[in-house]
């Protein structure tokens, strides 16, 4: 893989940190702001919904111009909205901060994306992807538990500062990285009409890998974003296991993501079709044996594995269904990717107030890959019914 390709991972590393972070802090930040947890668990969704709202519209302004300056741009935006977080005494403020700082992140990963499947031959798209989701990944081992401890000793300020901070050596990187200075072949410059690429999103093909990857992604977030009231409410451990059960999640799916990057461009089926149900039967099993600490350590492991390789997956699929929109195939990625992240979270606080208390979330994963299982399912004998092809191939 070139080293761009790495040097972007390390971006993402940064912005993953941040997106993943709150998991850990959600207790601090409710009580630094006088809200309830699930008010401040909004926070996550919040930056997820900029993320989808703001991948398209951005990745259009952002088509036309040098992908090295369009990145560079948005690493510093970032930069000063985590800054400016970690200042701030209001909630409103921070609630602002993060649909700022998602905009970045959603023009950067749809424009680093579109420049990593352009950095590689045409079948190797998944492992570009696999590489760049590892900042991801990566984020989940060190960056959200070290945030995490950070906020636990020094106060949730000191986590934003360090976003912040970790983002300088990327915008300091990115102009001498290799990537191209170039204009990018977009309308006018003698690449596809905007429109033209647009009129993909109509295609049933492309609709389902985002809407598959949408679901599983959700599934992701519900539990992930309230793990932390799990291992200290259910499972009885202190506040400072709440970053190795994190760590322990990012190491499975960073394991998830490295060998479904070795799979998921030429055998996407055989991932779904193992992966999913192992998922759908996986997320229930912590919620009853969330009381045993050394139990609920494996599974978060396990599901972090199973969860990444999928999702991970199904959304390089969306990258080969919109291959003939080379400028905003990038953006369709990060919208179903993020569409994940805003509703799991929501639909994971809604389940809080409910007789599963703090494991409703794992339950409500269970029953959003249950909705993927039966969407793909259905599509699937349909198709076999008419003769066509698989949906996923």
């Amino acid at each position: 893989m070139p080293l761009p390709l790495y040097l972007l991972a390390v971006a993402v590393f940064a912005m993953g940190t941040s997106e993943f972070m709150l998991a850990g802090l959600l207790p601090d930040i409710a009580s630094d702001f006088g809200v309830t947890v699930g008010t401040a668990g909004m926070l996550t969704p919040a930056f997820a919904v900029g993320m989808i709202v703001g991948a398209p519209p951005v990745a259009a302004l952002a088509r036309n111009r040098p992908r090295r300056s369009s990145l560079l741009g948005f690493v510093l935006v970032f930069a000063a909205a985590h800054a400016v977080g970690a200042v701030t005494t209001s909630f409103t403020v921070l609630f602002a901060t993060r649909m700022v700082a998602a905009l970045a992140n959603a023009g950067f990963l749809a424009v680093a994306l579109t420049a990593a499947a352009t950095l590689v031959p045409a079948g190797k798209k998944g492992r570009a992807l696999a590489v760049l989701l590892s900042g991801t990944t990566l984020a989940t081992i060190a960056g959200v538990p070290g945030g995490s401890l950070l906020g636990t000793v020094f106060g949730r300020r000191a986590a934003f500062w360090a976003v912040a901070a970790l983002c300088l050596p990327a915008a300091l990187g990115i102009p001498g990285g290799g990537i191209s200075a170039k204009r990018v072949k977009g309308e006018g410059t003698g690449g596809p009409a905007l429109r033209a690429e647009l009129a993909l999103l109509t295609r049933p093909r492309l609709l389902l890998a985002m809407l598959l990857g949408a679901l599983v992604n959700a599934a992701t977030f519900a539990s992930f974003t309230f793990l932390a009231p799990v291992v200290t409410d259910t499972a009885g451990l202190g506040k400072l296991w709440i970053p190795v059960v994190l760590v322990l999640f990012g190491a499975g799916s960073f394991a998830g993501v490295t060998v479904a990057g070795r799979l998921s461009d030429q055998r996407p089926g055989p991932v779904v079709a193992v992966g999913g149900p192992l998922l759908l039967i996986g997320w229930p099993v912590p919620a009853v044996l969330a009381d045993k600490p050394a139990a609920l350590c494996v599974l978060v492991f396990v599901q972090g594995a199973m969860s990444f390789a999928l999702g991970s997956t199904l959304i390089t699929r969306v990258l080969y269904e919109a291959a003939e929109a080379p400028t905003m195939n990038g953006s369709y990625a990060t919208a179903a990717l993020n569409a994940g992240a805003a509703i799991g979270p929501l639909v994971a606080a809604a389940t809080l107030t409910t007789r599963a208390g703090v494991l409703g979330p794992l339950w409500a994963s269970g029953l959003m890959v249950a909705a993927a299982l039966l969407i793909a399912f259905a599509v699937r004998t349909t198709a076999a019914a008419g003769g066509s092809a698989e949906v996923l191939q």
